[in-house]
């Protein structure tokens, strides 16, 4: 495996704090918002943020011929089922609980790598997985409670972790000729109208206004995480190998129990230690490559 060079791994590190911190925010939006109101402002957002940094970088918004199936299925699969999912889950069970459900997609990616696409596995990836689950795990134990007494909430957590790896699998061995961040913003243009046509058939209207709080909450996920955050976890996707991709993935969960400690007051356990310690091992094997003999 080749070295992962230092801009990456910064990447890395501001979407690990952006997306991680952004759990606890879903909670305080969906006290007030519906679900499919509340994906709604978020993508809406997003679409504004995209189309405006693309005007102003000079990026073309064409989608070359023959990657409108590919990208359609890429945003079913990364923004539609995925957000709806999440937020599903956040309502049954703790956010910090939801992320750890939402973020066993590397253990998937490796499960439908090595089935569906014959993908080998050394030594060294296998025990980043392996020690990466027991990150998961750990993360888990304290929570069965949780899922035992929602098991929607369960459900819709690990429901939306699969979709995420088979998204994850399109956008990888699919060629984007031409596609920085427009493809991103057509995933998010392709999610917004069946959002908004949940939103008025299922939520309706909105009859007041949001709290503050509310509308920070969806206006700032919509903008950093949902904006800027997909479109650099796409690009580490076409950068990095896909079980590596995913992997690099595994901190965020952390990052979501520490913020929902802060921000929601929810319990920790001794067990998260075991998760933290699990994962830095974990994110070594699978970033740092071997030292050569000799």
């Amino acid at each position: 495996m080749r070295k992962v060079s230092f801009k990456v791994l910064a990447l890395l590190a501001a979407l690990t704090l952006v997306w991680g911190t952004n759990w606890p925010l879903f909670h305080i939006a969906l006290q007030e918002l519906p679900v499919a109101t509340f994906r709604t402002g978020v993508l809406s957002m997003a679409l504004v943020v995209l189309g405006l940094v693309m005007r102003l970088r000079g990026e073309s918004f064409t989608v070359p011929a023959g990657r409108w199936p590919p990208l359609i299925l890429a945003s079913l699969m990364n923004l539609i089922i995925w957000n709806i999912a999440t937020s599903l889950a956040v309502l049954h069970i703790p956010s910090g609980h939801a992320s750890v459900l939402a973020y066993t997609m590397p253990l998937w990616v490796a499960l439908l790598g090595f089935v569906v696409y014959r993908q080998p596995l050394n030594g060294r990836l296998l025990a980043a997985i392996a020690i990466g689950a027991v990150a998961v795990i750990a993360l888990m134990i304290p929570n069965f409670r949780s899922y035992a007494s929602a098991p929607q909430g369960l459900f819709w957590g690990l429901f939306a972790g699969f979709c995420w790896a088979i998204g994850t699998f399109v956008v990888k061995r699919t060629t984007w000729p031409g596609m920085g961040l427009s493809l991103t913003f057509w995933q998010v243009a392709i999610g917004w109208p069946p959002m908004a046509l949940g939103m008025v058939v299922l939520d309706g209207w909105p009859q007041h206004m949001p709290s503050t709080a509310a509308l920070a909450a969806t206006l700032y996920t919509g903008a950093v995480p949902m904006a800027l955050g997909t479109a650099t976890w796409f690009a580490l996707v076409k950068i990095l190998p896909t079980q590596v991709a995913a992997l690099s993935s595994i901190a965020i969960p952390i990052v979501a129990v520490i913020s929902g400690v802060l921000v929601l007051h929810e319990p920790l356990s001794a067990l998260q230690a075991v998760a933290i310690g699990s994962t830095v091992i974990s994110l070594w094997l699978a970033l740092v490559p071997r030292r050569s003999v000799g």
